[in-house]
Formats: C-alpha cells, sequence, structure tokens
C-alpha cells in the first residue's frame, strides 16, 4: 500500500513539473518541446488530415521554434493557419482532383510545402529568439512572422476557393480568361475569400495580444499585395524557360517574405508619420 502511494505521488509529482515546465515564461526549448510533443499527439487525427508523416515531421519542428520564440499565443497563431488552410484546401476535393487542380494526395502537404509556407516565420522566430536588433525591433519580428502567415493563408484560401467556386478566372497580367487552376490566375470569389482569410487571422493575432489593430490593418494589406505579386510571378515565370527550379514551394517563400518584409516597413513608415 505504502507503495502504491509513493509511486502515485511521484507521478503527480512529475505532472506538476510538466505543467509548470509548460507553463514557462519566458518560454524555453524544453517547454517548448514538451508542449509540442503533448499537443502533436492530442492533435494526431487533424494532424494526418493535412499532411503526410514526413510534413509532420516538419511542422513539429515549426511548433517547437514557434512556442519557444512566441509562446502559446504564436503557436495558436499557427494551429490557426493550418486549420483554415487545410479546411478551405478539402473543399469540393472531388470536383478538384476531376477538373485535375486538386492539390497532390488529397491536400495533404509535405515537408517542402511546410518549409515553403513558414520560412520567412521562421527567421523572424528566430530573429526574436536572439533580440537581434534589441528590445526596439521585437515587436517588427512579431509582426513580421504574424504577417507572413496572414499572407500564406491568404493565399492558400484564395486559390482554393477560387478553384472551388471561381466563375471566371483571369490571368492577373492581361485579364484573359483562362481555365481555374492556372498559374497566376485570380478569380473574384478566390480574390475574396482571401481577403476574408487573411483578416481572420490578423484578428485573432490580435485577440491573442501578438499585434494591435492598426498592425493588423498593416499585416492585410501586405498580405494583399504579396499576393498579387505572387500571382504576377506565377503568370510570368514559373514553369517557363529559364525558372524551372520556380516551383510552387519557391514562389511560396518569395510570397511571404514580400508579405512580411511588407508589413516592417509598412509599420516603420507609419510610424515615422505618426511622429511627424
Amino acid at each position: 500500500m505504502l507503495t502504491i502511494v509513493s509511486a502515485s505521488g511521484h507521478d503527480l509529482s512529475l505532472i506538476q513539473k510538466s505543467i509548470e515546465l509548460v507553463q514557462s515564461s519566458p518560454p524555453t526549448w524544453q517547454s517548448a518541446l514538451l508542449s509540442n510533443v503533448i499537443i502533436f499527439i492530442l492533435g494526431t487525427p487533424i494532424l494526418i488530415s493535412g499532411l503526410s508523416l514526413s510534413g509532420i515531421a516538419a511542422a513539429f519542428l515549426l511548433g517547437t521554434l514557434t512556442w519557444r520564440s512566441f509562446g502559446p499565443s504564436g503557436f495558436f497563431l499557427v494551429a490557426s493557419y493550418f486549420v483554415i488552410g487545410t479546411a478551405a484546401t478539402k473543399v469540393k476535393m472531388a470536383q478538384k482532383e476531376a477538373q485535375g487542380v486538386a492539390e497532390k494526395r488529397k491536400g495533404r502537404r509535405g515537408p517542402g510545402s511546410v518549409i515553403g509556407s513558414s520560412a520567412a516565420g521562421c527567421v523572424c522566430a528566430v530573429l526574436s529568439i536572439y533580440k537581434i536588433g534589441g528590445k526596439a525591433y521585437s515587436p517588427l519580428w512579431v509582426l513580421g512572422f504574424v504577417a507572413s502567415f496572414c499572407t500564406k493563408l491568404s493565399d492558400t484560401v484564395s486559390s482554393e476557393i477560387g478553384k472551388a467556386y471561381g466563375k471566371t478566372t483571369y490571368l492577373v497580367t492581361t485579364f484573359k480568361v483562362v481555365p481555374r487552376g492556372t498559374e497566376g490566375a485570380v478569380s473574384v470569389e478566390g480574390t475574396l475569400a482571401g481577403l476574408i482569410a487573411s483578416a481572420l487571422l490578423a484578428s485573432v493575432a490580435c485577440l491573442v495580444g501578438q499585434i494591435n489593430v492598426p498592425e493588423a490593418a498593416v499585416c492585410v494589406v501586405a498580405s494583399q499585395i504579396a499576393n498579387l505579386g505572387e500571382s504576377f510571378i506565377g503568370a510570368e515565370f514559373q514553369g517557363k524557360d529559364g525558372f524551372r527550379w520556380l516551383n510552387n514551394d519557391a514562389v511560396n517563400v518569395i510570397n511571404i517574405t514580400i508579405g512580411s518584409i511588407l508589413a516592417v516597413v509598412m509599420q516603420q513608415f507609419m510610424l515615422q508619420k505618426w511622429h511627424l
């Protein structure tokens, strides 16, 4: 009986220490790792629906880095991005497959997609962890992080909803009507859906305290400009001679980098104007 009580007490102590570790503020690598292990185990059904096994491994590394740099609020933002993006990808999947415009593997993303979608956010996370630029620059790394995921979510949702519901699809460079799924093509339905998705994720970032309302507006504007640029790159260069290397993952990196940098530059410009 004493042995049972002792073992039970040891288990309770271990659980208490684990809870304290997860709640570490500021976050540590240990707390980030433990938090991600717990969340990924509990969220396995959702993860499998949207990611391949290697994609899950890449997402685990992203989640750990995000928790270490921006804590639970940053992780929640990325989780929201994943859930909304996966849901949009699954919309009218059978129709998209029949038309040949669906994502491969039933929309389950691999490590290339995870890395391509989060590269700019990871850079911002590393800059934040090592306090590059000092305390004054810390809010800018958070803003760049949020803007990168607003940009990518807007791109994903606009593309997937456009393929599912877009009545007329135009090539962004010429406004010529083209088939759904054409690189660089846009539709009114998809564009509006992408705008709403970006605003939704920016609102989530506001609610969890990562950014304020003006910064949320900056993220939305930056995301739309970046996505317009991404459509232009897709139409003019992707898959063309001399640009065979410019695949979807490479375009994603360029897209979110533009969105992240634009948000930081816009914020700095606004601050200077305000001080004037």
